[in-house]
């Protein structure tokens, strides 16, 4: 059977050496970390103390966002909401027209210390009611489109074109679209404590010689020998930071992986964009919403506000920039089931030390709604997503990036 790469006079072994499933990692058996423990120092010396970190949250199955930073000064909400409604009693008002949901104490803590940007209406042309096809446009920021590559990934590319290794980091059980890139290979990891390459028992050998082999002359095999290397030394690293990683700070019952961002930005590794999530859809709530969605909001909120705190205990909370987001927000008007269905525009959310808090955006109408009762969305999500590539990170050029221009917001401190 024929190979997809020539490789002229290899070894059974040199193929193996380089075979694809040595270059993927997972979670699963891994070798002590002592074993790879030079590389992983070499490798955490790439890291720059003062290098700007964007961190993108994703809560998915589409936050309710009516119930999250609820307009307790509109009637409509509750017109709407006959049940669902939540009072300004059981609220962490902010203003005189909002309140966030009763169980999330630390953002109202990072909204009044100024440290939390809410942006409203979030949404774009179109819009899909499915999870998987809405999801998909977020991950692309490319709405009603075909996009291969994730914005994050395109980002990295173009902020980084010659794709230095462990540049993006995607912590989660399989690989985001939205970390999918043309030249970065995304260190994609669940349990640090499991992180290692997955391999045959046949591959065991020949893999584990990878990195102390000579150069090749093939460039397909050298480009799979290199990628390979960078998995497992990444994973060794991974692994190390995670077993020295202690802290005093209370995530709350979710930690939502934000430890592990944390222990990954202290142990020096050279990432500057993370990408993780509230995972298995958590936020649909079609049925019996109350009280599930306020422990959901509550455990987001929780572990926000505490990885704040940590990246300040290790002196890098200035570095860093949290922006949270779902792939759509719910119906406007409660359902028979006591939940709320698939809906339009949403909130997003920028929270770190260099951002100046507030209200950014036109909150959408609630009297105003489309024809099937939901939110027409006044703010295009890329704008959000072009404020974090030139106002945070500092790269111009986001034309190309977003597939058109987008207007800015000034959320972030000189």
């Amino acid at each position: 059977m024929s190979n997809r790469f020539s490789f002229s006079r290899s070894s059974r072994r040199e193929l193996l050496r380089a075979g694809m499933c040595g270059v993927c990692v997972s979670a699963g058996a891994g070798l002590p970390v002592r074993v790879f423990g030079q590389a992983a120092r070499a490798l955490a010396t790439q890291g720059q103390a003062d290098g700007k970190i964007l961190v993108v949250l994703e809560l998915s199955g589409g936050n309710d966002g009516l119930n999250t930073l609820v307009p307790y000064a509109d009637d409509a909400y509750y017109k709407h909401r006959p049940n669902l409604g939540l009072k300004k009693k059981e609220l962490r008002p902010i203003d005189d027209h909002f309140g966030f949901s009763g169980g999330m104490a630390g953002f109202e803590r990072l909204y009044k210390d100024g440290k939390l940007a809410i942006v409203h209406g979030c949404g774009y042309e179109n819009p899909s009611f499915s999870h998987f096809t809405s999801m998909a446009y977020w991950h692309t920021a490319a709405p009603n489109s075909g996009e291969e590559y994730g914005w994050v990934g395109r980002l990295a590319d173009s902020m980084a074109p010659q794709a230095p290794p462990n540049y993006i980091v995607n912590i989660g059980a399989r690989q985001s679209l939205a970390v999918r890139s043309r030249r970065h290979v995304p260190v994609v990891f669940d349990d640090p404590n499991k992180f290692t390459q997955d391999k045959f028992y046949e591959e065991k050998e020949a893999l584990g010689t990878i990195g102390t082999a000579a150069k090749v002359e093939n460039p397909s095999q050298q480009f799979l020998l290199d990628t390979a290397k960078s998995a497992k030394d990444a994973s060794a690293l991974v692994r190390e930071a995670w077993s020295k990683y202690h802290s005093p700070i209370d995530y709350g019952i979710v930690g939502l992986d934000l430890p592990k961002v944390v222990a990954l930005i202290d142990a020096g590794m050279p990432t500057r964009l993370y990408y993780t999530s509230y995972r298995n859809n958590a936020f649909d709530t079609h049925v019996f919403q109350g009280d599930t969605h306020k422990r959901l909001l509550t455990y987001a909120s929780d572990a926000v506000y505490a990885f704040l705190r940590d990246l300040e205990r290790i002196k890098r909370a200035n570095d860093v920039v949290v922006m949270v987001f779902s792939e759509f927000g719910r119906r406007v008007p409660e359902n028979v089931n006591l939940g709320t269905d698939h809906g339009t525009a949403n909130l997003m959310f920028v929270a770190g030390n260099k951002v100046k808090g507030g209200h950014y955006g036109q909150p959408p109408s609630l009297t105003k709604l489309d024809a099937g009762d939901n939110l027409i969305y006044t703010t295009d999500f890329r704008r959000v997503y072009g404020t974090m590539i030139s106002g945070w990170l500092g790269y111009r050029d986001t034309r190309q990036l977003l597939n058109g221009d987008f207007a800015t917001f000034d959320i972030f401190q000189g």
